[in-house]
Parts: C-alpha cells; sequence; structure tokens
C-alpha cells in the first residue's frame, strides 16, 4: 500500500483510506470490526469518521459510527496503527442539514462548541488524541451537497473563520486534536483560512475532504491547483459518486439493499446527463477490461493533488473488491477517453 504525506503534518497516509459512515445503520458493530480488520490487514491506514455519522443522520443512530471505532481500538489496543479523522457538524444553512440533538443544537463554530464536539468524539471514540479533526461543512452560506446557483446570504451570525481558526488551534495546543482541516470547502474559504495560519501564526489547515469523481469534477476548478501549490490534500470522497460508477444503476435499477433503494434522500447523480455519463465511462472501461469500480477508483487515486481515496463499503467484500482497485493503473489510451467523454458531459453532478 504506498502512503502518502498529508499536507506539511508528516502524517503518511494510505491512498485508499477507509469511510465509515454507514456504520450504525448499514452495517453492524461485528461488521465494522472485520471492516477496519480487513482494511489494516490491507494496508490502509487512514480512518475517516464524523460525529452525525451513520447517515442518513438519526437521533436514534447519533454517534453509533464513532462507538464501533471505539470500542475496535478498546479490542485491538491498535489505536497506533491509525491515523483517525472525524468531524464536527456544522450549522445549519442554505442546503446543509439541521441536527438539532447534536450538542443540543450548538453547532456554529465557536471555542466553547468545538472543544464540546472533540470531546465527546474523543470518548466516543476511546482515545485522548484525534490525528486530524475536521469541520464537515463552513459555518457560512455557501453551495455544498447538490446545491447549484448560488444563494448568497449576509450570514450575521457566522462565526467569523479567523475566530474558528483561533478555537481549532487551541485544540491543538491541548494535545487533544493533532492537525485540522476542513471539509466541502470552496477556493475562497480555503483562502482564508490559510490566510489567517500565516498572518497570526496559528495551526495550518493539512486538508480538505470535498467530492471528487467522474461525474463531479469540480474540485479541478481553483481547489486543485490550491491543493498542489499550498500543499493541502484532498481527501476525495465519493469516488463512485455513490455506487453510480459502479454501473448497478444504470436504467434505473436499485438493488436490493443498495443506499439508493433504500434512502429516497440521495439523488446528487441520478439526474439523466449524470445517468448518460456514467453509462460512457462504465462502458470505456469494460471495452478495456477494467472493472468499473477499479477504473472509476483508478482515476481518482492516480490525481497528484489527492491524498487519499475514501473507499467505503458495506461489507468486507466489497472493502476487498475496491482495494483490488490499486492493481488497476490506466493508460494513455483510457485518460484520453475519459477526457473524450468529460468534452461531452462536463461535470453532471456538482
Amino acid at each position: 500500500m504506498q502512503l502518502r504525506e498529508l499536507g506539511r503534518s508528516g502524517l503518511k497516509i494510505s491512498v485508499l483510506g477507509l469511510g465509515t459512515m454507514s456504520w450504525g445503520e448499514q452495517n453492524t458493530e461485528a461488521e465494522a470490526h472485520a471492516q477496519m480488520d480487513a482494511a489494516l490487514d490491507a494496508g490502509i491506514n487512514f480512518v475517516d469518521s464524523a460525529e452525525m455519522y451513520p447517515v442518513p443522520p438519526r437521533l436514534e443512530t447519533h454517534g453509533l459510527t464513532e462507538r464501533y471505532i471505539g470500542s475496535w481500538i478498546r479490542k485491538t489496543g491498535r489505536r497506533q496503527d491509525i491515523v483517525l479523522a472525524t468531524k464536527a457538524v456544522g450549522p445549519a444553512r442554505v442546503g446543509k442539514a439541521n441536527l438539532p440533538y447534536v450538542r443540543d443544537g450548538r453547532v456554529s463554530y465557536t471555542r466553547a462548541n468545538l472543544l464540546e464536539a472533540v470531546d465527546a468524539s474523543l470518548q466516543r471514540l476511546e482515545t485522548d488524541y484525534i490525528d486530524l479533526f475536521q469541520l464537515h461543512w463552513p459555518d457560512r452560506s455557501t453551495n455544498v451537497f447538490q446545491l447549484l446557483d448560488y444563494q448568497y446570504e449576509l450570514d450575521d451570525d457566522t462565526v467569523p473563520i479567523l475566530e474558528t481558526l483561533e478555537a481549532l488551534s487551541a485544540l491543538v495546543e491541548s494535545g487533544r486534536v493533532r492537525h485540522i482541516g476542513l471539509c466541502n470547502e470552496t477556493a475562497w474559504g480555503l483562502a482564508r483560512f490559510l490566510h489567517h495560519a500565516e498572518a497570526q501564526g496559528l495551526a495550518r489547515v493539512i486538508s480538505t475532504q470535498n467530492p471528487y469523481n467522474l461525474l463531479n469534477l469540480d474540485f479541478e476548478y481553483g481547489l486543485a491547483e490550491m491543493a498542489l501549490r499550498e500543499q493541502v490534500g484532498l481527501l476525495a470522497y465519493s469516488p463512485l459518486a455513490m455506487g453510480t460508477l459502479t454501473g448497478k444503476y444504470l436504467g434505473g435499477h436499485r438493488p436490493t439493499g443498495s443506499r439508493l433503494n433504500l434512502f429516497g434522500r440521495f439523488f446528487r447523480y441520478s439526474n439523466e446527463r449524470a445517468q448518460h455519463a456514467a453509462l460512457a465511462y462504465t462502458s470505456l472501461f469494460r471495452e478495456h477490461g477494467i472493472d468499473p469500480v477499479h477504473g472509476a477508483l483508478s482515476f481518482v487515486r492516480g490525481r497528484p493533488f489527492v491524498a487519499t481515496t475514501l473507499i467505503g463499503a458495506t461489507s468486507v467484500q466489497q472493502l476487498q473488491h475496491n482495494i483490488a482497485s490499486l492493481e488497476v493503473n490506466l493508460s494513455r489510451e483510457v485518460l484520453d477517453g475519459i477526457q473524450s467523454i468529460y468534452q461531452r458531459y462536463g461535470t453532471t453532478a456538482p
């Protein structure tokens, strides 16, 4: 398993990372532990979670994902073998989740709220430090999670980025958190965090976790250059476009037990253009004898600004199939074919 340095942190993380958002909803504790064991056996050391997981978020399951990771750490004693990341929920603004049961609604990114979030995650994870603590989405109103047509709001109650960064820096100084990162962030937001870090001598963001896949290449507009030049690694989530790039949903199919069959809320990759583009990409891979899963994951893994590609699975078998993508490297001919398809369809599911 190849390792890459995450930002300027010195942390070495595996090029495939383990996503966990189904644990507690689609996966039992025993199944989560089996996935952890299988991932580490394959050389994966990066594990990503969040206080709001599992997804879809519900009061009844809130925090279960972190608890499952914590019980695995207690059972195995292998805390030192993983780079552990988690995230703090942000406020409900345009297009963002309203989760009033998380910290009784105290979710803006103030010092007190972030300290409360970290301490609760540490308790659930059964550890005394978090390697990478991330903001799950911006505090301010901006387009994330399937939104188009930028909806500007004044957000008079937004916590200033400098105040939030000071709070995150205090968490690093306390030893609870080793490094900090962002999620679902824009180029402007990332630039402001980096500016304040340099100007004020505060903790520097080492990563941003954003969607990146063949149906959603928006990261390449501005953020990719920033990631490379500023050494802020992309933790690429949804590299299979929520399963769309496997081909299993083409033609309107909804396999029993699949996320799109179980949960009607996931529609990001279901529009007609995305379906046509997914068919083109999966057909291209198959024409070259490549499993579409391996082709889509190999594409993301091969981008120079990607630190790790987050893979999520609901079974050990599915996880191992995803890991087998490491054996596939795309030829120039296939990459040219991807470029040709992109020129036809562009980003179909931002």
